[in-house]
């Protein structure tokens, strides 16, 4: 208890906070610079991972080597790739930042499978005789693809995101061992000083972060759903949700 209370008073200290400003070494900047890796990582797999999700999920060409691919790679070890990485940039482009570049790429490949595997998995979901029907009224394969396929196919998107983002977020707390900011700086420096509130406070703080961002994901999800749902379905929900209301007069008569 006493060691959740010192966490607590950790995080909640106005001077780990910058005292007002957001500096460097201080919580808030920490927090910035996890989002800003985050981000990055996550908007570069998208660029990588979504077209090429479409692509199969229109097509349906290249699925079983694209499915044993990304399984290969989400058993690779993070902290493995770090490293090899690292040591890579480190010897062959001294001009570079090489733990940057390290952390950047090997988050990128832990984001790709996940958003891969939601992209087409959502286009494969789609019922085949909407996209016949589509063809029949004149629609271009690009048409189908953007107005009939991708809006139906976006709560499933939206989920392998999600499951994207949380993973990284959550990987790049080790990024601090090859001396990359974020989050994982506030663990690192704890065991190294021994400072065991410091410790918890910082595995808080990556916790209480992915969980907001999970929220938020949840919600666009949520709303890709309802977006997307049958209006026939829709009217079937709230005909069921009313029913026990409407059916409680007659039971009294």
């Amino acid at each position: 208890m006493d060691l959740i209370l010192g966490a607590l008073g950790y995080i909640f200290d106005p001077v780990n906070w910058g005292a007002g400003a957001v500096q460097p070494g201080a919580i808030g900047g920490l927090l910035l610079e996890h989002l800003r890796l985050t981000a990055l990582c996550v908007g570069i797999a998208l660029v990588i991972a979504l077209p090429l999700g479409f692509y199969i999920g229109h097509t349906g060409r290249a699925r079983q080597f694209v499915i044993g691919f990304t399984g290969a790679m989400r058993a690779l070890p993070t902290l493995g790739l770090l490293y090899f990485f690292f040591t890579l940039f480190a010897f062959s482009l001294s001009f570079l930042p090489a733990a940057n570049l390290a952390v950047v790429i090997s988050l990128i490949i832990l984001a790709i499978p996940s958003i891969l595997a939601g992209a087409y998995s959502g286009l494969e979901s789609v019922d085949r005789e909407t996209i016949d029907a589509s063809r029949a009224l004149g629609m271009t394969e690009f048409q189908i693809l953007w107005q009939v396929e991708i809006p139906l196919a976006l709560p499933l998107i939206v989920g392998g995101i999600r499951a994207s983002v949380l993973q990284v977020i959550a990987t790049a707390t080790v990024a601090a061992y090859i001396g990359v900011g974020g989050l994982g700086r506030i663990i690192l420096t704890g065991i190294g000083t021994n400072d065991y509130d410091r410790i918890l406070g910082g595995a808080l703080l990556v916790t209480a972060l992915a969980l907001v961002v999970d929220g938020a994901f949840a919600l666009l999800q949520w709303l890709a759903a309802v977006g997307t749902a049958p209006r026939g379905a829709r009217d079937t929900d709230g005909d069921a949700t009313r029913a026990p209301l409407s059916a409680e007069p007659a039971t009294q008569q």
